[in-house]
C-alpha cells in the first residue's frame, strides 16, 4: 500500500467512525463495502466491542463478507458464520479459494460443516472434502487445490496459449508444477522461464527439476520452515506416490508463522492465541478461571513447603525476609532456559539428538551463574544482618536453586512434547512451582541444618 492509499484508509476510517457515532448509517455501509480495504476492516471490526462489532457486520454486504472473514480470528469468524444457515455461510464465501473456506469451515461444529457440504453442488463439495480431509495444521490443510499444471512434452507456446484461457492465473504463482500422466510431479516450470524461452522450446527442456514437494501429512511449522530454508514462494503439495494434491503458497506460510508467534505470547499467559481483546465477561472469565486455578494449587504447595519449616523461620525473621530472592533468581534463570529451549523445539532446532548436550550446557551455565550471584548475595546478606551463617545459607541455596531450573527449563519443554503436551502452555507454570518448591527446600532445609 503506498503512502497515498494509507493516508485515504485513514480519513476513511475517521470518516466511518463520525459516520457511526452521528447515526449516519447509510454512509457507514458505504465506507464499509466500496471504500476500506477488506483488512482493514476486519481490522475495525476486532477492535470494536461486540455491540458495535455486530452493527458494522449487519451492515456489510455478503460479498465484501466473503472477502473479509479471511482476515478475521477465527473465533470472531466463527461467531458471526455460526449464526447463519447452510445457504447463508454459502453465500457470503462463493468467492473465496478453497483452503480459506476449509479454514472458516473447520472452525463450525461437525454438524453445520455437513449441512453446507450437503448444500453445494457436487463438484465444489468434492474439492472442499479433499481440503478438510486433512488437519488444519498439516500441508494438506493448508493447500490450494486451484492449480495450473502443464505436462512435459509441450512447447512454451502451448503454454503460453493454455493461460490465455483461464481468466485467472492463482494468486502467488510463481511457477507451474509440471506432471506426468499420472499425475506425479516430475518438475517446476518458473513462469520467468515462460516469458524468456524460446515459444518452440519444449518444457522439458526449460523445466527445472529440483524441486521441493511437500507431503499432504507435513506439519505446519515443518513446512515453514522448508519456506524459510529454501526461500519459496509456492510449493507442490503431494501423496506419498508423488502425485500432485495442491500447493501451499507464501501468504499461507506467513499466517502459519504469525498465528505461531501469537501462540507462543499468549501461551505464557495460559490464554489462547485467538483470544478475542473485546470478548463477552463470562467467557474471558471462564477461560482465565482455568489457569488460575492451576496456579492457585501450585502456590498452596509451595505454601505447604513454607509450612513445614515454620519452626525455623520464628527462630531466624530474616529467612522471611530473604526467601523470596531464593524463589525469584531460580524463576528468572529456569524463564530463560524455557523460552530457549521452546524456540529451539519451535524452529526445529532442538530434537533428541542434541537435547542431552543442551541440558550439559544449561547446568553449566546455571551453576556458574548460581556462584557468581550466590557471592553477591551472600555478601550482602551478611552485611544485612551481620550473621556469616545466613550469607552461607542463601548461597549454597542460590547455587541449588539455579542448578535445578537449568534442569527443569531444558528438561520440560521435551518431557512435555512427548506427552503431547504444549510445552508454551504448561511449561511456564511447572517451572515456577519446581524453582519455588525447590528454592524455599533447599533454603529454609539448610537453614534448619545450620541453627540446629
Amino acid at each position: 500500500m503506498s503512502h497515498r492509499d494509507s493516508t485515504s484508509t485513514k480519513e476513511q476510517l475517521l470518516n466511518l467512525k463520525e459516520a457511526l457515532n452521528s447515526g449516519a448509517f447509510v454512509q457507514v455501509r458505504r465506507i464499509l463495502n466500496h471504500s476500506l480495504p477488506a483488512v482493514e476492516v476486519a481490522h475495525l471490526l476486532e477492535s470494536s466491542p461486540p455491540k458495535v462489532r455486530n452493527i458494522l457486520w449487519s451492515l456489510i454486504d455478503k460479498e465484501s463478507g466473503g472477502e473479509i472473514l479471511p482476515h478475521l480470528s477465527d473465533e470472531i469468524s466463527v461467531d458471526f458464520l455460526s449464526k447463519m444457515d447452510p445457504q447463508e455461510v454459502l453465500d457470503v464465501t462463493a468467492g473465496l479459494d478453497t483452503d480459506d473456506i476449509a479454514d472458516l469451515l473447520q472452525q463450525l461444529p461437525d454438524q453445520l460443516i455437513q449441512e453446507v457440504l450437503r448444500s453445494m453442488d457436487s463438484q465444489n463439495r468434492h474439492r472442499l472434502e479433499q481440503v478438510l480431509s486433512y488437519s488444519e495444521d498439516t500441508a494438506g490443510g493448508l493447500m490450494n487445490i486451484d492449480t495450473i499444471t502443464v505436462r512435459p512434452d509441450i512447447s512454451v507456446d502451448v503454454v503460453l496459449r493454455y493461460l490465455r484461457l483461464h481468466p485467472k492465473i492463482p494468486d502467488m504463482t510463481d511457477n507451474l508444477p509440471v506432471v506426468n500422466r499420472n499425475d506425479q510431479v516430475v518438475g517446476i516450470l518458473p513462469i520467468n522461464k515462460i516469458l524468456v524461452s524460446d515459444p518452440s522450446s519444449s518444457v522439458r527442456e526449460i523445466m527445472s527439476t529440483d524441486v521441493f514437494t511437500i507431503l499432504a501429512d507435513t506439519p505446519e511449522m515443518e513446512v515453514a520452515q522448508l519456506f524459510e530454508r529454501h526461500d519459496l514462494i509456492s510449493a507442490p503439495v503431494v501423496d506419498d506416490n508423488q502425485k500432485l494434491l495442491g500447493r501451499i503458497t507464501i501468504d499461507d506460510v506467513v499466517d502459519v508463522i504469525r498465528e505461531e508467534a501469537e501462540h507462543s505470547f499468549m501461551s505464557m499467559a495460559g490464554l489462547d492465541e485467538d483470544e478475542d481483546t473485546f470478548a463477552p465477561v463470562l467467557k474471558s472469565t471462564k477461560r482465565r478461571s482455568v489457569w488460575l486455578f492451576v496456579n492457585l494449587i501450585t502456590a498452596f504447595l509451595a505454601s505447604y513447603v513454607i509450612g513445614l519449616f515454620e519452626a525455623t523461620i520464628e527462630k531466624v525473621v530474616a529467612l522471611a525476609i530473604l526467601m523470596p530472592i531464593v524463589a525469584s533468581m531460580g524463576g528468572v534463570a529456569g524463564s530463560q532456559t524455557l523460552t530457549l529451549m521452546i524456540r529451539g523445539i519451535a524452529l526445529g532446532h532442538v530434537q533428541s539428538a542434541n537435547a542431552n548436550w543442551l541440558l550439559q550446557r544449561e547446568i553449566i551455565v546455571g551453576f556458574i551463574n548460581g556462584v557468581i550471584w550466590a557471592l553477591v548475595v551472600a555478601l550482602v546478606a551478611t552485611w544485612w544482618f551481620n550473621d556469616t551463617t545466613i550469607g552461607i545459607i542463601i548461597a549454597l541455596a542460590v547455587i541449588i536453586n539455579l542448578v535445578a531450573a537449568a534442569i527443569a527449563g531444558a528438561s520440560l519443554p521435551m518431557i512435555l512434547k512427548r506427552m503431547g503436551i504444549d510445552p508454551a502452555i504448561a511449561g511456564s507454570v511447572l517451572l515456577t512451582t519446581i524453582t519455588d518448591v525447590i528454592g524455599f527446600m533447599a533454603f529454609l532445609g539448610l537453614a534448619t541444618f545450620f541453627y540446629a
